[in-house]
């Protein structure tokens, strides 16, 4: 007949074994976390000019993280903040004339920024919803993130992800009579690699 001290002993092996279980169990399925590796992605954009040809441009300066859990990908998140006046088309002039209140405004806006709010797995990516901010507006927006492959390279773990996506300047309140030169609608190209914290 066991007795009322072994059983205790016994109920307390059993309630660390299990802890120690759960315990290692939520740490092997924590979320990923990355930082935005500036050397190793790129943000640009290109609009028709004239409807005849088009002006490509990138920003210079990018921020962002994101996590990634594995196995519940609706636990992810990703946030991407661009400095405005980083605006960059490879000229100095256009890129000034770029940054002024008719276009982009960077003094009163001086982020873009994308959050994510929820976040669904694809074949081959992810598909992700968030609020897109730009020039003071922010509105909902879905993207398709292609890629999501970890490596691990001297020592730290990468992930890489590639967006497109077409936005219109008139959606976030941008001068309607800077609209015509320049076309309305923009191609946005993001190239994301980012490192593990």
């Amino acid at each position: 007949m066991i007795c009322l001290k072994t059983l205790r002993r016994l109920f307390l092996a059993t309630a660390v074994t299990v802890g120690g279980m759960a315990s290692t169990a939520s740490t092997a399925f924590a979320a990923d976390e990355y930082v935005y590796d500036l050397v190793h992605s790129s943000v640009s954009f290109k609009a028709r000019h004239l409807d005849i040809s088009w002006i490509h441009g990138r920003f210079n300066e990018v921020d962002g993280k994101f996590s990634i859990d594995r196995q519940d990908p609706a636990k992810s998140t990703f946030l991407l903040t661009i400095k405005a006046d980083s605006v960059d088309t490879a000229n100095p002039a256009r890129d000034e004339h770029l940054r002024q209140p008719d276009y982009f405004d960077t003094k009163q806006f001086p982020t873009i920024e994308f959050k994510s709010k929820s976040v669904k797995a694809i074949e081959g990516g992810y598909e992700v919803t968030g609020d897109f901010t730009m020039h003071g507006t922010t509105k909902e927006i879905t993207i398709t993130l292609m890629g999501g492959k970890e490596i691990e390279s001297r020592g730290v773990k990468r992930v890489g992800f590639s967006t497109e996506l077409k936005l219109k300047r008139s959606d976030y309140n941008f001068d309607k009579g800077a609209i015509g030169p320049i076309g309305d609608e923009a191609i946005v190209i993001i190239d994301c690699e980012g490192m593990s914290k």
